[in-house]
């Protein structure tokens, strides 16, 4: 065990002290939520950075990164969607949530095939990432109504259509495997 895999472990673990916090009731619930799940996100970056650093990566760290990373996403989205209780916000979540199965299947299949590197990560899925944080911190930070909510979820929809682009760039690359030609 070394520091990436517990800064990836400890996103797990934050996972349901952000939801308890969230729906404590008390005013402050919003803000410390945003705090834990911006922590998060730091902690997500960190621990890429470190086990490159220091040349510290290992087969678990691969496997629970992107893990840790999807479930925080869709806990905080499905939180966000029952507070807001709005088609508004439900459609971009749900187009994200949706991808993030889609790719995480499409991976899977594609390391079976032996193409997982047809499927990698790519720059537009870290700027739909960014984005993606971004406008999540900010719905939680800010609750229903407030001005700055709405700007938050401009940004999550930008992050949806940055979803989808990078949806339709990994099943471009998938594509000759997925269909090949005879």
């Amino acid at each position: 065990m070394n520091l990436p895999n517990l800064l990836t472990m400890s996103r797990i673990v934050m996972i349901p002290v952000f939801v308890v916090i969230f729906y404590l009731p008390v005013q402050w619930s919003y803000l410390v939520s945003a705090i834990i799940f911006a922590l998060a996100g730091v902690t997500d970056w960190l621990d890429g950075y470190l086990a490159r650093k220091l040349n510290q990566s290992t087969p678990f760290g691969a496997f629970l990164d992107p893990v840790a990373d999807k479930l925080m996403v869709a806990v905080a989205l499905a939180v966000l969607i029952e507070e807001y209780s709005a088609v508004l916000l439900t459609i971009p979540a749900t187009v994200i949530i949706g991808r993030e199965i889609v790719i995480s299947a499409l991976r899977e299949w594609m390391a079976e095939v032996g193409s997982r590197a047809s499927v990698a990560v790519s720059y537009i899925g870290k700027v739909k990432t960014t984005a993606q944080m971004a406008a999540i911190v900010g719905l939680l930070a800010f609750p229903p109504g407030q001005m700055l909510s709405y700007v938050a979820i401009g940004l999550l929809y930008i992050a949806a259509g940055l979803t989808l682009w990078s949806m339709f760039l990994y099943l471009k690359a998938a594509w000759p495997d997925l269909f090949p030609s005879k």
